[in-house]
């Protein structure tokens, strides 16, 4: 996709999984990218990664689930490459246990994480994008936003919530040429995953069946998520704003 060519992308929680794949990407394909995570050491591998394999970008560390952080994100977007073509608001966090089991900081990082972060990036980069007179804001949600998971409350409330969020941005934003959208993973094997199946009495037994309960009989994988995050952002989705796109190889109907 040469339409990536010389485009800015901020991508959050990019140090694994989804948010890995999606960066990576989104820089083979020519785009500079502001990578984010919360593990120092992580990220300054993932930045020579992708340098070696010629890609343009920086990092930017630092919990998301902070106003600040998200602040920064956005000036170092401007300050290294000059504009922000869009963000992939990525970062995610499980806050497993039951509702009466779960304290207060464990939901509110989980709530923060999923939820407040899309609100504080969003708060940050829609007026540079109301300027450029466009943008694009993608969300990974999960269809958790749909589907409750035994022992996720705070996950399946933050990712609702964040799927609401994406639908109102679309909807007062949209004036201004910005489009958000969400992305609804099913079972993907990145070790959010692994972290996830511990609500399970048998973690490794609950992440075999994940995968054979999709209709299509395999864990999704990070770069099937990419591709959807790609052509989201691209111009062939140009019409497409406000929707929850699920992509979870056919478990949310079974």
């Amino acid at each position: 996709m040469a339409e990536f060519d010389d485009k800015v992308y901020i991508v959050t929680g990019a140090t694994s999984g989804m948010g890995k794949a999606v960066a990576t990407m989104l820089g083979l394909e020519g785009a500079s990218i502001v990578i984010n995570g919360r593990n120092e050491e992580k990220g300054r591998q993932e930045l020579k990664r992708m340098e070696n394999q010629g890609i343009n970008c920086v990092w930017e560390g630092g919990d998301v689930g902070t106003d600040e952080v998200n602040k920064r994100l956005v000036e170092s977007a401007l300050a290294n490459f000059g504009k922000i073509d869009g963000v992939v608001a990525n970062a995610g966090t499980l806050g497993l246990g039951a509702l009466t089991e779960v304290g207060p900081d464990i939901w509110h990082d989980t709530i923060n994480v999923n939820l407040q972060a899309v609100y504080y990036v969003a708060r940050h980069v829609l007026p540079v994008m109301q300027k450029q007179g466009k943008g694009n804001l993608l969300v990974n949600a999960s269809i958790a936003a749909f589907k409750s998971f035994p022992n996720h409350p705070a996950y399946c409330a933050a990712k609702a919530g964040a799927v609401a969020l994406v639908k109102q941005i679309a909807a007062d934003y949209g004036k201004y040429g910005i489009r958000a959208n969400a992305m609804c993973p099913g079972p993907v094997d990145t070790p959010l995953i692994w972290d996830s199946a511990k609500a399970f009495p048998d973690p490794s037994k609950a992440v075999e069946n994940a995968g054979m309960s999709t209709a299509i009989g395999r864990l999704g994988l990070p770069d099937d998520i990419a591709s959807l995050a790609l052509f989201l952002l691209s111009d062939q989705s140009s019409w497409i704003t406000g929707t929850a796109v699920t992509i979870d190889g056919g478990t949310i109907f079974r």
